[in-house]
């Protein structure tokens, strides 16, 4: 029998009441966390001449800042099917809160960087989060509440480019790693204090629950489909919004109208509870389609519109928007596949993810110095175009499937 406050994985959800509170606080602390990942997007160019490093060496930190969090998600996350999820996540808030305020000391660029990574690493927590969620709702009700926590995930991803605008323009670039430190502190006791403890069920070896990773991928088409289309999508979104703050330079806007600009991407963060609910009623599929075709207009949309900030700010909120829609349709899919092994599904696709926005950053960065805006755009909307390519094969395979299927129903009816 399991102790009071043990959530165990095999059990049902928790008071009605009470897991609305405790959803509040998992949107928070996902929002919270993951905008460690966001704050030097906007900063870049305050980076650069502070190091003496080019516009391309400076995008280092955001691609680094991502590897780190994919490094956490091969690394720290699949922990969350091994031990206990309430701990293990306080626990790396407080090495993401050491490793913050070593980022807004560092005197040299490679001391930075490294610190960057580690922020990278520990902000995982934000991705042990949602399956924590996804164990704790209703089954009928999983995409409204993943949906919930993940709108508060992607309110840090847009709103941190804002406030770390904000804030550097007020004091410094430094302040928001010192800030967020402190931030990290108040979310780590929140969770000690707030959330029922859940210790998985798996019992193996922490070797053969990475091994099993591997299984997973080699036996869940539907996981390898969803985490390739969402990597390249994520791949859009990095390339937009890395680019986007050096353009914006040449526009003659300063750190704090930067930041401004940047709160145009929260309207994506509509398309969260939205897509959950659509997710629930079975329309996953065709909104993801749809999704992806938003994502490719968005890029058409900023070629087009390089001359006004506001055509841009519309190309962001459509680009937001769509790669916001498509992960919960993802989410919704992946997550059904194995309850025993959300946080390794995770793992999985949330790397591919993170992989793939690194990749994208890395080139982005580069390909601006070389190419400007319209290589940037170019570049952007071939990424969800070939996703579109993956996600229309697969339709059509599905559809030939169901054919089949009720092919032999029929066919078994009559011969009976």
């Amino acid at each position: 029998m399991s102790q009071p406050g043990i959530v165990r994985a095999a059990e049902g959800a928790v008071d009605p009441r009470r897991l609305r509170w405790i959803t509040v606080v998992l949107a928070f602390a996902a929002g919270a966390t993951v905008a460690n990942l966001y704050y030097g997007q906007p900063l870049l160019d305050q980076v650069a001449s502070a190091f003496a490093v080019s516009h391309g060496t400076a995008a280092l930190v955001v691609t680094l800042t991502q590897l780190g969090y994919a490094l956490g998600m091969v690394v720290l996350m699949p922990l969350g099917d091994l031990l206990e999820n309430r701990a293990l996540m306080v626990r790396t808030l407080l090495a993401t809160t050491l490793a913050l305020v070593v980022a807004g000391v560092a005197p040299g660029f490679g001391l930075f960087l490294g610190a960057s990574v580690l922020v990278g690493m520990t902000s995982v927590v934000a991705q042990i989060l949602i399956p924590f969620a996804a164990h704790l709702a209703p089954e009928e009700q999983r995409g409204r509440f993943v949906g919930t926590v993940m709108t508060g995930l992607l309110l840090g991803i847009l709103l941190a480019r804002t406030l770390s605008s904000f804030v550097a323009a007020a004091a410094g670039w430094r302040t928001i790693y010192l800030v967020s430190a402190v931030l990290m502190l108040v979310v780590a006791v929140t969770l000690r204090r707030v959330l029922p403890a859940r210790r998985p069920d798996h019992v193996a070896s922490y070797a053969k629950l990475m091994r099993s990773i591997v299984e997973l991928v080699r036996t869940e088409p539907a996981l390898r489909r969803r985490a390739v289309c969402q990597a390249l999508l994520f791949g859009a979104f990095s390339t937009f919004w890395t680019a986007v703050a050096f353009e914006l330079v040449k526009h003659g806007l300063n750190q704090a109208e930067i930041g401004v600009f940047a709160l145009v991407g929260a309207a994506g963060a509509a398309a969260a509870p939205i897509a959950g609910r659509l997710a629930d009623r079975g329309h996953g599929r065709i909104g993801s389609g749809i999704a992806l075709v938003l994502a490719i207009a968005s890029f058409v949309l900023a070629y087009l519109g390089a001359g006004s900030v506001i055509v841009l700010a519309l190309a962001g909120v459509v680009l937001d928007l769509a790669v916001q829609g498509h992960q919960l349709f993802g989410q919704q899919e992946i997550y059904g596949l194995r309850a025993d092994a959300r946080a390794r599904i995770n793992t999985v696709y949330m790397t591919t993810v993170f992989v793939g926005g690194a990749i994208a950053t890395a080139i982005s960065g580069t390909l601006y110095d070389r190419a400007g805006w319209q290589g940037v755009t170019v570049f952007g909307a071939v990424l969800p175009a070939i996703a579109l390519v993956i996600w229309a094969v697969s339709a059509v395979r599905a559809r030939r499937s169901a054919g089949d299927g009720a092919q032999r129903l029929l066919q078994e009816s009559g011969g009976e």
